[in-house]
């Protein structure tokens, strides 16, 4: 049997209304919000009776999903937000987007903050990452030629 796609990346967060915004911001729409609770998703994730309200947004392309979660039951027991660019496990979603000056002017407005500089490489990109909503870090890609 043969992989068939990647459905979406889930990003946990405090303030769900918050981040719906910067990521629609950032170009993706909204497909829906819905909470989910009961004995039937604590068998999915392992975490027994647990209520989350979640987001589901989509790419401009329709083939990407951000799956935006915000724990209500049980607490939230680490926090990775402000992991540095070297640490271990999942680590930030990566956006191209048609104007990276345009793109970073619009997000600042948003709270988003530059981690380094806006780099050129080679003849294919400008690239920058970026702290977006609760420190969280997104790579943004501009394609060039």
């Amino acid at each position: 049997m043969a992989l068939k796609r990647m459905d979406n990346v889930g990003i946990v967060v405090e303030d769900l209304a918050a981040a719906i915004d910067f990521y629609r911001e950032l170009g993706l729409e909204l497909e829906g919000q819905a909470t989910i609770e009961g004995e039937w998703a604590g068998r999915v994730t392992g975490l027994g009776d647990q209520h989350v309200e979640i987001a589901m947004l989509r790419t401009p392309d329709g083939h990407s999903r951000l799956e935006l979660s915000r724990f209500i039951k049980p607490d939230v027991v680490a926090d990775h937000r402000n992991a540095p660019v070297n640490a271990l496990g999942y680590l930030r979603a990566m956006f191209t987007v048609d104007d990276i000056d345009e793109t970073l002017e619009r997000l600042r407005s948003r709270g988003a903050e530059l981690v380094g500089e806006v780099v050129r490489y080679k003849d294919a990109y400008r690239l920058c990452y970026i702290r977006g909503p609760e420190g969280l870090l997104i790579g943004l890609a501009q394609e060039l030629g």
